[in-house]
């Protein structure tokens, strides 16, 4: 079970890890015309206070873990990175975007939420 949520931890880490370099790096016009509607709702700080808060999440499903160093952030940083998803799946359908668009921030939810879960529970490192 352990290698499991390590390999989920490991993936989402990735993920939201790129997704956030990519929100804090790029502007945000850039991230609207690579089909990034959401930004237009946004001002450029808010765009990058959600990449830097993706980039802060996923740095926080691995280092504390692998360091030693405060483990409890490990499912503190995938209950917030849960919270996230949570706001991506209300903007999608809020405009009315299908399952095609919403999908990828509801399983990235889900994943995280287990993750949380599970670094919380009887399984904690």
């Amino acid at each position: 079970m352990n290698i499991a949520i390590w390999i989920i931890t490991g993936l989402l880490a990735l993920a939201f890890i790129g997704a956030g370099i990519m929100k804090v790096a790029q502007p945000r016009a850039k991230l609207a015309a690579s089909g990034m509607a959401w930004t237009n709702d946004y001002s450029d700080a808010g765009v990058k206070l959600v990449g830097l808060a993706e980039l802060l999440g996923g740095l926080g499903l691995i280092l504390p873990a692998v360091t030693g160093i405060a483990p409890i952030l490990v499912p503190i940083a995938a209950a917030a990175l849960t919270v996230i998803m949570i706001g991506a799946v209300v903007w999608h359908v809020r405009a009315g975007d299908g399952a095609k668009e919403t999908m990828p921030s509801v399983i990235l939810g889900i994943l995280a939420l287990v993750v949380a879960i599970t670094r919380f529970g009887p399984w904690a490192f």
